[in-house]
């Protein structure tokens, strides 16, 4: 269907960062317009280059010079995937909004199901993964670990086995729209929105071209953000270490005296000394760093600096 002017047709907004996926672009373009154009609503793709360093830009210039529906918001540098989505929502227009990544591990094939459930009254649609091809058995148990983890931790309810594909209601999308955190956990922030949320399930494919841009490094980074912004068990965690020493400290002082007035045996040597400083050290280290990583958090948050700069809108 073309757009005109007089339609009045719910106007549909499909986000998609991308990063270094010159050899997937195309791909991922005729698929999306394939999915979108056998739907009864008006479409916009929007396109968010996140500094990618190879020919993704390139090739999405001349897929746009062919499809009137696609819109590329070109970033000044690589600012990470939580911004570049955040980019690509900040400038939707749509009635609902999907956010998918450009690899096609999630189907835009799911976008009926998924609009249909906004259409029932809901104004948040999880994409649940059902199964996810391609992934390491490391990846996948640490994966299911960290997101049933997270789940018991955090002070909202995020769902298990949930990425970034999503639909979100313009409503939705307001109200996110208004929260300007610098370390983005975007799946715990669209949870903690709250409104009518559900799930649809799919199975997840292994990526059409190239390779992940998410390794072991990044993974862990990005889980050690989704905990410290949705949860304070950490804090805890380090109030509760610091009081196991002092009570390691306060049981062997207890065992020295016993030793020295019941059985009247000097306690000889300084390894246990020693043991008990380098235990009692790293207790207190490991708890100034948690500490840190809130205190970090806040100076960021401090400096107020805008979450990404545009280079262009093509």
């Amino acid at each position: 269907m073309t757009d005109t002017a007089s339609d009045t047709r719910p106007l549909i907004s499909v986000v998609v960062p991308m990063f270094n996926e010159e050899a997937g672009a195309a791909e991922c373009v005729k698929r999306l317009t394939q999915v979108l154009e056998g739907m009864p609503f008006r479409h916009e793709i929007i396109f968010v280059n996140d500094g990618s360093r190879d020919r993704t830009l390139e090739n999405l210039k001349a897929q746009k010079s062919e499809n009137p529906h696609i819109k590329i918001v070109d970033l000044s540098r690589n600012f990470g995937h939580q911004i570049a989505i955040t980019a690509g929502i900040d400038l939707a227009q749509g009635d609902a909004v999907i956010v998918i990544d450009g690899d096609l591990q999630d189907p835009p094939e799911l976008f009926p199901e998924m609009t249909a459930k906004w259409l029932e009254g809901f104004d948040i649609v999880h994409a649940k993964r059902r199964k996810r091809e391609g992934e390491t058995t490391f990846k996948l148990l640490t994966a299911k670990i960290y997101y049933r983890l997270i789940r018991e931790i955090a002070h909202v309810e995020i769902p298990v086995d949930v990425g970034d594909f999503r639909l979100m209601s313009r409503r939705a999308v307001d109200a996110l729209k208004t929260l300007r955190e610098k370390h983005r956990y975007i799946r715990g922030m669209v949870a903690w929105l709250g409104f009518n949320q559900t799930t649809v399930e799919y199975d997840r494919s292994a990526r059409f071209a190239g390779q992940t841009h998410y390794p072991l490094s990044r993974m862990l980074s990005f889980s050690w953000i989704g905990l410290t912004s949705f949860s304070i068990v950490p804090l805890r965690l380090a109030t509760f270490c610091g009081i196991l020493s002092a009570l390691a400290g306060f049981l062997y002082g207890i065992y020295a005296l016993i030793v020295k007035y019941v059985f009247h045996t000097a306690i000889i040597g300084w390894t246990s000394i020693v043991i008990l400083i380098l235990l009692l050290g790293g207790i207190q280290l490991l708890c100034l760093g948690i500490i840190g990583e809130y205190v970090g958090k806040l100076y960021e948050e401090s400096k107020n600096r805008p979450l990404y700069l545009v280079k262009d809108i093509i």
